[in-house]
C-alpha cells in the first residue's frame, strides 16, 4: 500500500556529502530523509578534509572520531615531473608559514564513511531509507519524490546524488559535460621513509601523481594516467608496479610496497547552468565535478552545505523556495567557477605542448616558490576563499586542533 510522508528536507543519495548534508540539516532543527543505499565498503580512496572542512564537521560532533585514524598534513609540495623544455620550479607550502599546525588531514575513505554512518543512525531526526529515489514531481510550491513505493513530500531536496544526478535532471538543470582522456589510479603503499607528514602532487605530462600521507609509514596514490596506462598498470604485480612507483617518486620515501587493491575512475568535469531551482539545491559532485587536483572536490561540496544550511535556516518558513535557492545560487557560483576553473586550467597546462601555457604554469609556480607573501596568500586562499584578503587586512581564522597538537 503506497503511504504519503512528509519531510522538511529531503536529501538524495548517501555518500559523503550526502550523509553530512542529512547531518548539517538535522542539527539544525530540521526533520530529515536521507535516500539512497549506504557507500560501498571496498572504497580504497582517500580524502583530505582541510581544516576548515573539519571545523564545519567539528560543530556536528566528528572531528574527534574523523581524526583518530587519519594524518595530518603539515605541508604540500608540487614537484615537475614532466620532461618539456619549460619546467616549473618546485614550490612547498608548510602550514606553520600562515600559523597553523596543518592544512587538514588526510582521513581513509572507509574510515571516513563509517564515521558518518553511525552518526546518521544515532540521529534521531533523520529517516534513512536505503533505496534509490526512483522518480521525482517538483513544482515551486512542493517536491515530491517516489521512494519504496511511498511517495515522500518535502520542502526541500539536496542533490548530492553524485555526477549524473537524476534530482539535477528533475529539475531541467542543465549540466555542461566535458570527458577528459585520463584515468585516475587509486592505491596504497608502504614506504621505508618517514613521510613527514608532507604531501606531494608531481606533475606529469598526463595529469598529477600525488602522494598523500596516512599514519605511519603509509601512503595513499593518486595517479592520474591515459585510460590504456591505467589498464596496465592494474594488470601489473604488485612488486613491479612498486618498482614503478619507486622510481617515479625518484626514492624519496625510499623502498616502496604497494598493498593489494587498486582502483581505476575515469576522469570528467561537468558545470551545472544553475545550483538551484523547482525545490532542488545541488551539492557536491552534482554541483561541480572537475580532475583531483589540489584536494578541493570534498571540501567545495562540505562549503556548498555550509552554505545551503545557512541560508535555509535564515528561511526556515520555507527552506527551499525560489528566492532561497536564487540566494544560495548567488553565494556559491563565485566560489565553484573560480575553484573548478582553475583545477581545469592547471590541468590543461599539464596536457597541453603548447608553449605560452607552459610559459604560464611556470612563471606562477615560480612566483609562489619565491615569493612568501604571496605563498601565505595562496595557501589562506586555498583553505578558505576571502581568508587571504582577511589577513591582509588585519584578521586571522582560528580552526580546530586534533587533541594531541601542541598549541
Amino acid at each position: 500500500m503506497t503511504e504519503t510522508n512528509s519531510s522538511e528536507i529531503l536529501v538524495a543519495g548517501a555518500g559523503p556529502a550526502g550523509m553530512i548534508a542529512a547531518l548539517a540539516f538535522a542539527c539544525n532543527g530540521f526533520s530529515v530523509t536521507l535516500a539512497g543505499p549506504p557507500a560501498a565498503p571496498d572504497d580504497r580512496r582517500t580524502t583530505a578534509l582541510m581544516m576548515p572542512s573539519l571545523a564545519f564537521l567539528k560543530e556536528l560532533g566528528l572531528f574527534d572520531a574523523l581524526t583518530e585514524s587519519a594524518a595530518p598534513l603539515r605541508a604540500m609540495r608540487i614537484v615537475d615531473g614532466t620532461s618539456r623544455l619549460v619546467r616549473s620550479p618546485t614550490v612547498t607550502f608548510r602550514a606553520s608559514e600562515i600559523g597553523e599546525t596543518a592544512f587538514g588531514y588526510n582521513i581513509p575513505n572507509k574510515h571516513l564513511l563509517n564515521c558518518l554512518e553511525t552518526a546518521v543512525r544515532e540521529n534521531g531526526a533523520i529517516e534513512w531509507r536505503e533505496s534509490l529515489v526512483s522518480g521525482y514531481r517538483l513544482s515551486d510550491h512542493e517536491a515530491a519524490a517516489e521512494l519504496d513505493g511511498d511517495t515522500i513530500t518535502a520542502r526541500l531536496v539536496v542533490a548530492a546524488d553524485g555526477r549524473s544526478s537524476p534530482a539535477r535532471e528533475a529539475a531541467g538543470i542543465r549540466a555542461l559535460r566535458h570527458g577528459h582522456t585520463q584515468s585516475a589510479l587509486v592505491l596504497n603503499f608502504a614506504h621505508t621513509r618517514d613521510h613527514g607528514n608532507a604531501s606531494t602532487e608531481f606533475h606529469t605530462e598526463t595529469g598529477p601523481f600525488t602522494q598523500v600521507p596516512l599514519p605511519g609509514r603509509r601512503s595513499s596514490l593518486v595517479w592520474v594516467v591515459h585510460p590504456g596506462t591505467a589498464e596496465r598498470l592494474v594488470e601489473m604485480s604488485d612488486d613491479a608496479i612498486s618498482v614503478e612507483i619507486e622510481e617515479r617518486m625518484q626514492s624519496m620515501l625510499g623502498k616502496v610496497q604497494v598493498e593489494p587493491g587498486r582502483q581505476v575512475y575515469p576522469l570528467s568535469s561537468a558545470m551545472p547552468s544553475r545550483f538551484g531551482a523547482r525545490r532542488v539545491a545541488l551539492v557536491g559532485e552534482a554541483a561541480h565535478l572537475f580532475p583531483p587536483i589540489g584536494a578541493q572536490g570534498l571540501n567545495l561540496g562540505v562549503r556548498d552545505i555550509h552554505d545551503l544550511v545557512a541560508i535555509t535556516c535564515a528561511s526556515r518558513e520555507d527552506p527551499g523556495s525560489p528566492a532561497t535557492l536564487l540566494r544560495y545560487d548567488a553565494r556559491r557560483r563565485p566560489d565553484i567557477m573560480a575553484r573548478s576553473g582553475a583545477v581545469n586550467m592547471l590541468n590543461y597546462s599539464l596536457l597541453s605542448d603548447f608553449l605560452p601555457a607552459q610559459f604560464m604554469r611556470s612563471a606562477g609556480i615560480g612566483l609562489l616558490a619565491g615569493f612568501a607573501p604571496l605563498r601565505g596568500f595562496f595557501m589562506r586562499e586555498g583553505l578558505r576563499p576571502g581568508s587571504g584578503w582577511r589577513h591582509v587586512f588585519g584578521g586571522r581564522v582560528t580552526e580546530p586542533r586534533h587533541p594531541s597538537e601542541t598549541v
